[in-house]
């Protein structure tokens, strides 16, 4: 009973950051900010829904698997938000009257 209360709470709490990466993302209206919302409450919200899913499972091959997703959506969510975002600072002419930001791009790694 209380690994399904304490799996329940962890699901709930993911389901909620998820929702208001959401909301976050139809709020913002540049896009650097709608890639910061998602790119952070994703990956939170996806740690708290499969800790969530790995407590209700229990010690099994079902929670490592879980677990291995978890690492995974760890290393590369937050890379792919990088170069997403990184690629709209280099091609987006409007950007600057747009954002306040210190452009670090070098030239020489193109």
């Amino acid at each position: 009973m209380i690994q399904v209360i304490i799996a329940a709470l962890l699901i709930l709490s993911g389901l909620f950051v998820l929702g208001i990466a959401t909301v976050g993302i139809f709020r913002f209206s540049t896009m650097l900010n709608r890639i910061h919302v998602a790119a952070k409450c994703d990956t939170l919200g996806a740690l708290l829904v499969l800790s969530g899913l790995m407590v209700l499972s229990g010690f099994n091959i079902v929670s490592l698997k879980l677990l291995l997703v978890i690492i995974f959506l760890w290393l590369c969510n937050p890379a792919a938000s990088h170069l997403v975002a990184r690629s709209e600072v280099r091609t987006n002419p409007n950007l600057e009257s747009i954002c306040d930001f210190i452009d670090k791009t070098d030239t020489q790694d193109e």
